[in-house]
């Protein structure tokens, strides 16, 4: 398993997010809204952002986590980037 990825006992995989990359589509499409928690941690003298998504109410198990994403200084800070330059703000 490559070092920025972990999986928790459930299966979750969790991927710390360090930069990213844009990528346009031709079709694009909203999606429903689903919940999301947020924690911030400290894990060897660096702060980290985990953002936990859950599925929508009408799968199988509702309220079951769903995805996992982590961000670093270096990844909150491109995210930041993104976010203003997208959002104009």
């Amino acid at each position: 398993m490559r070092p920025d990825l972990k999986r928790f006992e459930r299966g979750v995989t969790v991927a710390l997010i360090k930069n990213f990359t844009r990528k346009d589509r031709d079709r694009v499409s909203l999606h429903e809204e689903i919940q999301a928690t947020y924690t911030s941690f400290e894990r060897d003298g660096r702060v980290v952002l985990q953002i936990d998504t859950y599925g929508r109410d009408t799968r199988q198990v509702p309220g079951k986590q769903s995805q996992t994403i982590q961000l670093d200084h270096d990844g909150a800070e491109a995210l930041c980037g993104i976010l203003k330059r997208e959002f104009h703000f």
